[in-house]
């Protein structure tokens, strides 16, 4: 039984070194292209466009000026934190359901799989919360 429980956490923890690279490459290529298309939404005013003659802002005049804020340094903190905390959470949610399903009817066992469940829904709460407060704060604050 614990020769099972072994290969299906060595399984768990290949699959998510696996993935973790993906959850960092992914979001940082789609938040840059989402950037990109913001700030050509807001700046663009068509009057760079070629049919009507003139010149206007581009985005390639874009420039990055916000991200040097404490405000945008404490939200990339925060989101990165988040993303980490919750992949680890739903890791130990998958845990404790195999740990509350192998457990047999032993009732220590059933109890540890059930902490183990209760205490990664209580840190995905936390980390839902603490992204509400920081944002509620920064956009109080500026």
């Amino acid at each position: 039984m614990k020769a099972i429980l072994k290969k299906i956490t060595a399984s768990i923890v290949t699959a998510v070194l696996m993935l973790l690279p993906a959850t960092v490459v992914i979001p940082s290529v789609a938040h840059a292209e989402i950037a990109d298309n913001v700030c050509r939404g807001v700046l663009d005013t068509g009057a760079g466009d070629p049919s009507s003659g003139g010149s206007g802002t581009t985005a390639d005049d874009c420039t990055e000026e916000g991200d040097q804020t404490f405000a945008s340094l404490a939200k990339k903190i925060i989101n990165v934190f988040s993303i980490v905390v919750g992949a680890v959470s739903v890791i130990m949610i998958i845990i404790g359901g195999f740990r509350y399903i192998i457990s047999g009817g032993d009732s220590n066992a059933v109890t540890g799989g059930k902490n183990t469940i209760l205490y990664a829904i209580v840190g995905l709460v936390i980390v839902l919360f603490a992204q509400v407060i920081v944002r509620f704060v920064l956009t109080n604050v500026q």
